[in-house]
């Protein structure tokens, strides 16, 4: 059989291009789900990093309200001697 054959029987076949369809569409489907996920979890981190930056930010906020002494003595509980 020559390639032409082969290739005029493989496409030709209604049963088997159907076959080929679905595995290509399943590989496809899969690709989508994987980047899905990885586009949740990138998602899912900004947030976390997000809370994590404002409550830096507030407690940035709170020390800079505080007067000088009022910082030093606070500052002194933390200290080891």
């Amino acid at each position: 059989m020559t390639r032409s054959a082969l290739l005029s029987f493989f496409f030709g076949n209604p049963t088997i291009s159907a076959l080929l369809a679905s595995v290509v569409a399943a590989l496809g489907w899969g690709l989508h789900q994987r980047l899905a996920g990885a586009s949740a979890e990138r998602a899912r981190q900004a947030t976390k990093e997000a809370a994590a930056r404002d409550i830096a930010d507030q407690v940035d906020n709170d020390i800079g309200a505080l007067s000088a002494n009022t910082a030093r003595k606070e500052l002194k509980s933390w200290a080891r001697d």
